[in-house]
């Protein structure tokens, strides 16, 4: 596949609609979850649209998390204080996959490749910045996540 016709990670798994539906599908699973469900109690409705334009954004969609709440600054900004731990981050991440897996979302390799990789050091991310002392920098860039080093979706070749 040439390299200018690869679509983003955002374009593969279906754009916008396809993350909402995923974040919707999400949450509401979280709501029963044992160990997050209290992490996520104070969450308000919008709080799904909003990791979906995360995401979004992350994964090469549109600037749509920046543009209306800031960028990655405020999603750090979200995690302070929290005193998140490694069991509810890691429960997390599986729940999110097992979340696409149900929706029918890409499984191919390359793809869930690079999602894994995104959750694995965005929720450790998120893990460090809800411990005590840590502080946001305003400046901090968007995190951009691509293919990596498979240059593109898995077609069978």
């Amino acid at each position: 596949m040439p390299q200018d016709s690869v679509p983003s990670l955002y374009e593969w798994l279906g754009g916008s609609t396809a993350l909402n539906t995923l974040t919707d599908h999400f949450y509401r699973h979280v709501k029963n979850d044992a160990l997050l469900g209290a992490v996520f109690a104070h969450m308000g409705d919008h709080h799904p649209a909003h990791v979906a334009a995360f995401l979004g954004e992350v994964l090469g969609g549109p600037p749509a998390y920046s543009a209306s709440h800031g960028g990655h600054a405020h999603m750090v900004r979200q995690h302070l204080g929290r005193h998140l731990s490694q069991e509810q981050r890691r429960r997390w991440v599986a729940l999110l996959l097992e979340t696409a897996d149900e929706l029918g979302m890409p499984d191919d390799p390359e793809f869930r490749s690079a999602l894994v990789g995104y959750l694995e050091w965005g929720s450790r991310l998120a893990v460090i910045n809800s411990q005590p002392g840590a502080a946001v920098d305003p400046d901090q860039p968007m995190p951009k996540w691509g293919w990596g080093e498979v240059k593109g979706p898995y077609t069978g070749g």
